[in-house]
């Protein structure tokens, strides 16, 4: 009785109280449902084109794979960037002739292919992607498109494990010690700023020249605020080469190595 009786005056406190939390419980439930939805469609998407392309293309030739790619984003939804982006990142590619190659999302090989293809005889590429699942059918889509363990590496984790990892990949005796002369970033937009700043951090950009190209995919330029911020703040080894709907270009060169104070 005497318990009812203190109990009421703390009543509106109590249901307060459960109202707050069950708000928050329901808040990180639905995210927690989102995320996992995120991942289940994520997956599903990738199992879908693997098995298009797998399927329809033919093993071994570069450009069918790329076609049956093309074939499946114009009529299912898709992971890959479009061949609209291909083809800017090729115009890139052809241009910068790196002989190493980062990238950070693999997104079930498209890129990855597209990218090795342009690339010399004694280049390389090294691409880092998160999902287990993307990785392992992402790698087997490169093999099918005729290219070789020796020319590419798959590391399955996150950006921010993976770059601490990346000076053991350089290799002295084939020039590539010096660092990256590409990176494409096409992962989460919220880790490119923090990945370029530890691909700074570690030596990783060549120091006589870097591109980085980073993918907008359904985002809005705005969404890359911060990243091209740091950029414009920085003009003594950064400058923007381009700005497309999709994509945005950027040059890197340490000062040190600039002549006449121009990049």
């Amino acid at each position: 009785m005497w318990l009812t009786v203190v109990s009421v005056p703390l009543l509106p406190a109590i249901i307060m109280v459960s109202i707050c939390y069950r708000v928050k419980v329901a808040m990180l439930c639905h995210r927690a449902l989102a995320w996992a939805l995120k991942l289940v469609r994520g997956r599903v998407c990738v199992r879908n084109t693997h098995a298009f392309v797998f399927s329809k293309c033919t093993h071994g030739k570069v450009d069918s794979v790329l076609e049956t790619f093309d074939l499946y984003t114009d009529t299912h939804p898709s992971l890959s960037i479009s061949p609209q982006i291909g083809e800017a990142l090729d115009e890139v590619v052809r241009r910068v002739h790196p002989s190493l190659v980062l990238e950070l999302g693999m997104h079930c090989g498209y890129s990855s292919v597209r990218l090795l293809r342009l690339l010399p005889p004694a280049g390389s590429l090294i691409t880092v992607e998160l999902d287990p699942l993307t990785a392992e059918l992402g790698e087997e889509i490169i093999l099918v498109a005729g290219f070789k363990h020796s020319q590419f590496r798959v590391l399955t984790s996150t950006s921010a494990e993976a770059i601490p990892t990346l000076p053991t990949f350089l290799e002295p005796d084939q020039g590539t010690s010096k660092g990256f002369n590409l990176v494409l970033m096409d992962h989460d937009p919220q880790k490119y700023l923090p990945d370029l700043l530890a691909l700074e951090k570690w030596d990783l950009l060549s120091p006589s020249g870097c591109f980085v190209v980073l993918i907008y995919r359904n985002q809005r330029a705005k969404d890359l605020r911060e990243i091209l911020d740091h950029i414009r703040a920085r003009p003594d080894c950064y400058c923007i080469k381009s700005e497309l709907q999709f994509m945005t270009e950027i040059f890197y060169q340490k000062e040190s190595t600039r002549v006449d104070g121009k990049i």
